[in-house]
């Protein structure tokens, strides 16, 4: 990974810096001007860079500019005395990824820089895709009309409503139409809003003000602001909360919004694509989505197939998939025969293209020879071990995970684990038993832990009797 660049003209934070750094092992590089920072960066690119605002000889603020105009994804890190916070807006303006109000709390420093090494990261690997190989691949008729959506749309500024099922690549899409738009020098950013909890969302998505709430410490853009002049792709939008769909359509409608425990409207300028694997307009009739804002959604519409409905773009897809494993890794890149395409032709992958990908990476790491056949695939693929051994455990857990998702139940992390732990022990008391110590080494746990989650779950009279148990 390449350094962080800490620049600032106090020989004390870059002590500090130095200091902090090394202990988490995080590479870095010391400069104490902006004009040295700037020569090195004629021959070297750094991961991150935390420059003070106020230095003799070149401000932050200048040097930021210097940077976006050479390296725009590269994030920048404003060290800022509370003083100087009409100057750390301003430097959002200019492109800073956050700013670091001094005097700092080390820690806090520290999570600030791992979150845009992060970012910066994340950047690479998406530059990295798109130099590699091509976007979205797929021969079949449905995926040729997906394609001529995508052209179509290439001058658009239009919001898109993407349909799919999980693992089709809906985000693949997104980032498509915005390489090929007007903004694509700009930032892409994405967001799932069902993988983030309800009471972080609204800050993810609009940022925040400093003492907006317990943990603010300092002030913080949003995605909405972190993609500005771009798209802001929002993934599985139908699992949007109520209030903030709410919020969402304010934006839409009036393209400005407020940071939380904010009073200053800002402007959005940002091109909304969306995506879901779920059926709005039914959710709209069960009262779970706006209508209001599934009509601004919804003014073009792509809908990806499901690998099941355009099976002629497997065998494309698996040896693509299979190169890019062997390339990964660095080994020798495995064939995968005549009879394991035409069988894996007939897999309906309930997770659709993802599914496929990794089940290649899965055969690149784990298939003993370099051409693979049908006995090389893991049981879960293969119909005969199937029979034998019935399904298999975690398809049958993601099945039921899934059904209890679709019926709307509340808590199933919880639930489902005290259902796990408790097969696991009843049945680990029936082999031993009732011999809780013999047990508990099995289960990889102490004897007083299976004792209390034997009475947390309600086992107490389900095992074995209790004079074997000790």
């Amino acid at each position: 990974m390449k350094p962080v660049w800490i620049i600032d003209d106090d020989r004390s934070i870059r002590w500090v810096f130095e200091k902090t750094l090394a202990r988490e092992d995080i590479s870095f590089k010391l400069f104490s001007s902006a004009q040295e920072a700037l020569s090195a960066l004629n021959s070297s690119v750094p991961q991150v860079v935390v420059s003070d605002i106020r230095m003799p000889g070149g401000s932050g603020l200048e040097l930021l500019q210097k940077i976006k105009e050479r390296h725009p994804a590269l994030p920048v890190i404003i060290m800022t005395a509370y003083s100087d916070l009409e100057s750390a807006v301003a430097a959002f303006q200019g492109g800073a990824f956050e700013y670091l109000p001094k005097p700092f709390d080390v820690d806090h420093a520290v999570d600030l820089i791992r979150r845009a090494m992060e970012e910066s990261l994340r950047r690479d690997d998406v530059a990295e895709t798109a130099e590699a190989g091509p976007e979205i691949l797929g021969q079949a008729a449905s995926m040729q009309e997906v394609f001529r959506a995508i052209g179509r749309l290439t001058q658009s500024q239009a919001t898109v409503l993407i349909n799919g099922e999980s693992g089709t690549g809906k985000e693949l899409v997104a980032r498509a139409l915005h390489r090929h738009s007007p903004r694509a020098s700009k930032p892409f950013i994405a967001i799932n809003t069902a993988a983030i909890p309800k009471d972080l969302l609204e800050s993810e998505l609009f940022g925040h003000e400093r003492g907006a709430f317990t943990g603010a410490q300092s002030m913080r853009r949003g995605r909405f602001e972190q993609a500005e002049g771009g798209t802001l792709f929002l993934d599985e939008i139908g699992d949007m909360p109520s209030d903030l769909q709410t919020r969402l359509l304010r934006v839409l409608s009036d393209s400005h919004f407020y940071r939380v425990g904010g009073h200053q409207p800002i402007k959005a300028n940002v091109r909304i694509i969306a995506a879901t694997h779920q059926d709005l307009e039914e959710r709209v009739k069960n009262g779970l989505f706006r209508e209001d804002l599934f009509h601004r959604l919804n003014v073009i519409r792509i809908r990806l197939p499901a690998l099941r409905e355009r099976r002629e773009d497997i065998p494309l897809l698996a040896r693509y998939f299979m190169g890019k494993s062997a390339k990964d890794l660095g080994v020798e890149a495995k064939r995968l025969t005549d009879p394991v395409v035409k069988y894996l032709m007939g897999h309906d992958f309930p997770g659709n293209v993802r599914q496929l990908e990794n089940l290649c990476h899965w055969l690149t790491v784990m298939a003993p020879g370099v051409n693979i056949d049908i006995q090389d695939l893991p049981p879960e693929f293969r119909e005969d071990q199937g029979a034998l051994s019935g399904e298999n455990w975690v398809s049958a857990l993601e099945k039921e995970a899934e059904s209890a998702l679709n019926r709307g139940e509340q808590n199933i992390m919880h639930e489902m684990t005290r259902q796990f732990e408790r097969a696991l022990i009843l049945k680990a008391l029936a082999h031993t038993g009732g011999r809780r110590i013999e047990a508990s080494h099995l289960l990889g746990m102490g004897r007083n832990t299976l004792t209390r989650k034997i009475q947390e779950l309600g086992i107490e009279g389900k095992e074995a009797p209790s004079t074997h148990s000790s």
